[in-house]
């Protein structure tokens, strides 16, 4: 996962320091015990010159959050009430969106309730009431998390949600390769780059035939012998057909090369059409390595749910692009899977690296990844087009791991979800919906996080 920038603004009132000096120090040693516990989640935390009490002291806050690019969100946290026309001005200048903190330092007050000392500790939460109520009427979108630090999820809330924004902004910034095209007659996430970069911002960069050749003929001996190495400690060897296996392999290097190259941050490769690209093989492995590498993939000339999962990869490394292929009835299951694509590091075991047939075009047997996605809680993330926009549909679902029974899919990609309904309830609700038929599956995060993600990028959200 990337390292993530957030901001911290600490908010006070200058009375006190005039009247009550000695109450600041409490407050602030406990700011730096929640900056400590969002450092542990792995963020860096960028903070004011001091904690901020009047118009100034916040703008000039405002300012350090606002130069800095990098800052995903920025966190308040009252320390004790905070009047909120000395802040308002500089909360709605922030270019970073807003989470407020919602939290004291006391988890029970009842206890204390007539030592005056703990009621100034803890009473940040009107502060918070009067902020928010002045950010709703000035426009200013923001999220507000709840509850204790030590005694709820509520940093586990802030931190799915610094996570979340700094995915959508890296969806904005993202840069895709195509690869062999779009593929001809499939239409549900299809939308024209011109329309892709001016509605979410990010641009698609194509292969040609004469470059892919030129790549493939940049890769040399020793990388192509590092490379094969490198599987040997990866993945359970089982392809007996040497010569495919080389030459995909230096397929998958030359795509490596370009990728790089051109800085990309994810990519797409429609299987039909690589022999257009310059490429002798279909690289099935490398699109798998591309995911492990926390690089977004999607099949088929699909350019927008390629974008989709390079940017939750971003900050969610355990993701990848998949597919709803074959429903289980009587399980109440579905089967996920894809031609030869998925994240390795996901795969309960070692994947095996296998003989492909492959009879698609003239670039003839390749060789491809198999593993069963690994057992856990997920959310199902798809990126539908509508009518009007874009629809952010997320799932709570549960990965079962390798059922019994389904041997004669085991060399194959494969994931088996269980759906948070009864499958044809499901199934109706999610193409009501608009789902496309490529999503990327997030473990690790929960939709309601997901979900202020989408509302970041200003789509559609629905959770099933």
């Amino acid at each position: 996962m990337d390292k993530i920038r957030i901001g911290y603004l600490p908010l006070y009132i200058k009375l006190y320091d005039d009247s009550e000096p000695e109450a600041r120090e409490p407050m602030v040693a406990y700011t730096r015990k929640l900056i400590g516990m969002l450092e542990a989640k792995g963020f860096e935390v960028v903070v004011p010159d001091d904690i901020c009490r009047v118009k100034e002291e916040f703008q000039q806050a405002a300012a350090k959050f606002n130069a800095d690019p990098d800052i995903a969100a920025v966190v308040t946290q009252h320390l004790a009430y905070s009047p909120s026309l000395e802040s308002i001005d500089a909360l709605v200048s922030l270019k970073a969106p807003i989470i407020v903190l919602d939290t004291t330092p006391d988890y029970e007050l009842l206890r204390y309730a007539d030592t005056e000392k703990r009621i100034m500790n803890n009473h940040g939460i009107h502060g918070v009431q009067d902020m928010c109520n002045m950010l709703l009427r000035r426009g200013k979108a923001f999220e507000l998390c709840a509850g204790h630090a030590e005694h709820s999820g509520v940093i586990d809330e802030v931190s799915g949600l610094c996570r979340a924004f700094y995915a959508a902004r890296k969806l904005k910034e993202c840069r895709v390769g195509m690869v062999g095209g779009e593929f001809e007659g499939m239409g549900d996430f299809r939308v024209p780059e011109a329309e892709l970069e001016a509605k979410i911002g990010f641009k698609t960069i194509k292969l040609g035939a004469e470059e892919g050749r030129r790549y493939a003929a940049s890769v040399t001996d020793a990388e192509l012998a590092r490379e094969l190495d490198a599987d040997k400690e990866n993945y359970e060897i089982e392809a007996t057909q040497t010569d495919n296996y080389i030459a995909a392999t230096r397929a998958g290097l030359a795509f490596r090369k370009w990728m790089t190259d051109n800085q990309l941050d994810g990519v797409t490769v429609n299987f039909m059409h690589i022999d257009e690209s310059g490429l002798a093989k279909m690289p099935f492995v490398e699109c798998c390595k591309t995911l492990a590498r926390g690089l977004g993939y999607a099949g088929e000339g699909d350019n927008l749910t390629a974008a989709l999962v390079s940017a939750l990869m971003k900050a969610y490394p355990a993701t990848t692009f998949t597919e709803m292929f074959c429903p289980d009835w009587e399980r109440d299951v579905i089967l996920m899977s894809h031609m030869g694509e998925l994240n390795p590091t996901l795969t309960a075991g070692k994947p095996l690296l296998i003989d492909m047939p492959f009879n698609y075009n003239d670039t003839g047997d390749t060789v491809a990844l198999a593993g069963c996605f690994r057992e856990g809680s997920a959310v199902l993330v798809n990126l539908a087009p509508t009518a009007e926009g874009f629809s952010l549909i997320l799932v709570p679902v549960k990965l079962l791991g390798q059922l019994r029974g389904t041997k004669a899919y085991d060399l194959r990609v494969r994931g088996w979800l269980k759906p948070p309904a009864p499958l044809p309830e499901f199934l109706k609700a999610y193409s009501l919906a608009g789902g496309t038929h490529h999503s990327a599956l997030v473990y690790d995060a929960t939709p309601k996080e997901l979900a202020a993600f989408g509302r970041m990028l200003g789509f559609k959200v629905v959770t099933l």
